[in-house]
């Protein structure tokens, strides 16, 4: 069975752009590796919560839209070994303090799917 990591960030609008092109640079690094799918969606119906949310888990400001992403690989030893790859990888050895989104609101983490149709 597959494995997932799922990404949940929030993007100022001003600098959605800028995430695309980081995104798109990504996901092609990450493909080059091994990873099956690379997929980005911005918050197109996500109402904020009275006790939890989308918006509300990444603390999203007002000038900024919810960014819900993952990456699908065969299985989770090929994650950790493309994983180390990407990491490794010199076309994204950028400087972490120009990211386009505050690394310390993004909720990150690996799955495991119960359910594949």
């Amino acid at each position: 069975m597959s494995y997932v990591d799922g990404f949940l960030l929030a993007v100022p609008k001003a600098k959605l752009e800028a995430y695309k092109e980081l995104a798109r640079k990504a996901g092609e690094v990450w493909k080059d590796h091994g990873a099956l799918a690379f997929v980005e969606c911005v918050a197109d119906d996500v109402p904020y919560g009275e006790l939890t949310s989308f918006p509300r888990a990444v603390q999203a400001k007002d000038d900024e839209i919810v960014v819900f992403s993952w990456i699908v690989y065969e299985s989770r030893e090929k994650r950790d070994a493309i994983n180390a790859k990407v990491m490794a990888d010199p076309r994204l050895n950028g400087d972490a303090a120009n990211m386009p989104f505050d690394g310390k609101r993004m909720i990150f983490g690996g799955f495991a799917p119960i359910v594949e149709l």
